[in-house]
């Protein structure tokens, strides 16, 4: 009997200590999460809000840095900020619904929604061409003009398709998966025509009061919106205002605002029937080409120990000085939503990844600050041989220490470029080039640069390397085109 009371009390003191460690867990876990985040806004690589939440509620809910810095005002957990693409998992869901109601089908053609759509194109592509992008339509963020002109210029969705969607297809419809905003602006003009309504009041109507996110919308550039973030630039000398964008363009590919709260709302909701039959939601997560579904990306992330591998649904949007990542483990109810107003898509999804680790108990890759700065500061102080001497010399002895990502050295090049520095940015791009040989766009920047220098020959034959490495930069395609008529003319 004693032996048995000894034993029970063992096994009572290990049931004990188990909860203790489990009551514990979560403080180190949250402590963890906050040090992650904290490293990543000291190094200017995340300004924003995020929420981190497993099975039983949110671990993390905080935020970081200034909603404005003109004034510095902070953020706070309810700072509205543009989501740029996650608006297309929004769009999704109206879409589907309107499926679900018997009044789209997603196997019809675009034309029988969009009757003036051009009729040899639009009885080729499908809905689901349009929400997996399969469509072969050229993306009017492809256009050369997009950032200068179209951007900046108010637009009804109706005269987005006809002017910037309704281009020759670039392939077959379902043969090749290619990212396309026009796609999914051509999916609000299909929801305004069926619904009757405009794709705001669609949205609000059937996601956004439902589920009580009374902190997000459609962004009206006009509209005076209490507590919504400026959007920034973030450069190696300091912090630049985004470039302006009329909310019309983006439309219903990206023009939707919210709070990390109210898309933790819309993450749990999905755990639900209330917006969708659950045939319908698993046909939205059901990847196709790209690993896309129908507004969301279904693929497994490799966590920070290499090794590690969790089955995901995410999405991340851009948009001028606004970016944002979600993540969800369906698996076990996990969910990391990031919002940045600092443009600082190129980190905060690795910010998300390690998030994701420490959740599984995986340590952290810590961030690293960036060699552009490094590479700007010198360039103030030496001539550009000894900068790229330096480069290589970190590069091949502290490959470690920083960041050496191909965007690092593009933005300085783009410096200076922008400061008539023409010669140097010659120079750091085709270091670009060296240290990353089959990164597309360091070709494509390497191009534009010998562009502006006026020696097309030298262009022509970067621009044609970069679209060798990556078949879809519209950009390179549209230069080689200019760069050979150019050719032609020249006697």
């Amino acid at each position: 009997m004693q032996r048995t009371l000894a034993h029970a009390g063992i096994t009572l003191g290990l049931v004990v200590c188990a909860l203790a460690s489990v009551a514990s867990a979560a403080p180190n876990k949250k402590a963890a999460l906050d040090r992650l985040a904290t490293q990543y806004h000291q190094l200017r690589q995340f300004n924003g809000t995020l929420l981190v939440a497993n099975e039983k509620g949110i671990l993390l809910e905080k935020a970081y840095g200034s909603a404005n810095l003109e004034w510095q005002v902070p953020h706070t957990l309810d700072t509205k900020f543009r989501v740029g693409s996650v608006t297309k998992m929004f769009t999704a869901m109206v879409i589907l619904q309107l499926v679900a109601e018997g009044k789209l089908d997603l196997d019809a053609p675009v034309s029988r929604y969009l009757p003036d759509y051009r009729k040899d194109t639009g009885a080729r592509v499908t809905l689901t061409h349009l929400l997996n992008h399969t469509s072969g339509i050229p993306s009017f963020t492809s256009h050369p003009d997009y950032q200068s002109k179209i951007a900046r210029t108010p637009h009804t969705i109706a005269e987005l398709v006809r002017l910037y969607g309704s281009g020759d297809l670039a392939f077959e419809p379902g043969s090749k998966y290619a990212y396309n905003n026009s796609g999914y602006a051509m999916l609000g003009a299909i929801i305004e025509t069926v619904t009757g309504k405009s794709y705001a009041q669609a949205v609000q109507e059937r996601i956004l009061a439902p589920l009580g996110m009374k902190d997000s919308g459609y962004d009206v550039t006009a509209t005076v919106l209490p507590k919504r973030a400026s959007g920034y630039v973030v450069m190696p000398t300091g912090y630049l205002n985004a470039p302006y964008i009329d909310m019309s363009v983006p439309n219903a590919a990206g023009s939707l605002y919210s709070t990390v709260r109210d898309l933790y709302r819309w993450d749990r909701a999905l755990y639900t029937d209330k917006l969708l039959p659950e045939p319908l939601e698993q046909r939205m997560f059901t990847p196709g080409l790209g690993n896309y579904g129908f507004g969301w990306r279904v693929k497994p992330f490799r966590l920070d120990d290499g090794k590690t591998q969790v089955a995901t649904q995410s999405h991340g949007g851009d948009i001028n000085g606004f970016s944002s990542f979600l993540v969800r483990v369906p698996e076990t109810k996990e969910f990391v939503i990031i919002l940045d107003n600092t443009s600082r898509g190129d980190k905060i999804q690795d910010l998300a990844l390690g998030l994701l680790s420490i959740l599984h108990d995986v340590t952290p890759r810590e961030p690293r600050p960036g060699i552009g700065e490094v590479v700007l500061e010198r360039l103030a102080k030496e001539p550009i041989s000894k900068v790229v001497a330096m480069y290589r010399d970190l590069k091949a002895n502290k490959s470690t220490k920083y960041d050496f990502s191909p965007g690092q050295l593009n933005t300085i090049g783009y410096i200076l470029l922008r400061d008539k520095r023409l010669a140097e940015a010659i120079e750091i791009f085709k270091l670009n080039v060296e240290a990353h040989p089959q990164d597309a766009n360091a070709y494509d920047s390497l191009g534009e640069a010998w562009l502006v220098s006026g020696d097309d020959a030298q262009a022509l034959a970067n621009y044609r390397r970069s679209l060798e490495l990556d078949p879809d930069n519209r950009n390179a395609a549209d230069a080689i085109q200019r760069l050979e008529q150019a050719a032609k003319q020249t006697p």
